[in-house]
């Protein structure tokens, strides 16, 4: 929808609103940048404070400072979240469940490392989750990195079928082997 051929509000779109507030009108007829930018803000924020809203922490430095000021392990889920077919199942059958989400919040730090294919991401971002796969030696996805308080690795997990609570028990046997 575009203005007149100079820069006048068409015919069919006059009514008594867009003679008070003509700027509007070309604003709206004739936006200063595209669309698509304007909406992929909130969208981008929307899937950050998401993540944030599930107890995930995309920082790996705020949530290594926050591991070791609450004494609790860090969970680093490598993931491809929309395009990964056994991340999803992951996400759904595990981490979105109450009894993880329960259980997270209690004993856990959690950290999202995403290598979105569609998914809007900050520079910073890309470049911390790629330095992170390489340090942790991540070669698919889903791969998670189980660390202590002091950022030492305690063992990994991948994807398992049967839900939160198996998942957990698997998850708490690597707890066990945390160093004194």
């Amino acid at each position: 929808m575009h203005a007149g051929e100079n820069g006048t509000i068409p015919p069919w779109f006059i009514s008594p609103h867009t003679k008070s507030m003509p700027w509007l009108w070309s604003l709206i007829l004739n936006p200063p940048y595209p669309i698509k930018h304007i909406l992929l803000v909130p969208f981008a924020l929307t899937l950050s404070v998401r993540a944030a809203e599930n107890g995930w922490l995309t920082d790996y430095d705020a949530a290594a400072k926050k591991a070791a000021s609450e004494k609790k392990p860090m969970l680093l889920d490598f993931t491809g979240s929309d395009w990964c077919g056994w991340c999803m199942r992951l996400d759904k059958e595990v981490f979105s469940q109450p009894a993880f989400v329960s259980y997270a919040k209690k004993n856990l730090i959690l950290v999202k490392v995403d290598f979105p294919r569609s998914k809007p991401q900050s520079a910073t971002e890309k470049k911390q989750n790629e330095r992170l796969a390489a340090k942790y030696k991540i070669e698919g996805y889903p791969a998670i990195v189980v660390l202590d308080e002091q950022g030492r690795q305690l063992g990994e997990l991948g994807y398992e079928k049967g839900g939160a609570k198996p998942w957990i028990a698997g998850l708490e046997k690597i707890l066990k082997k945390k160093s004194p």
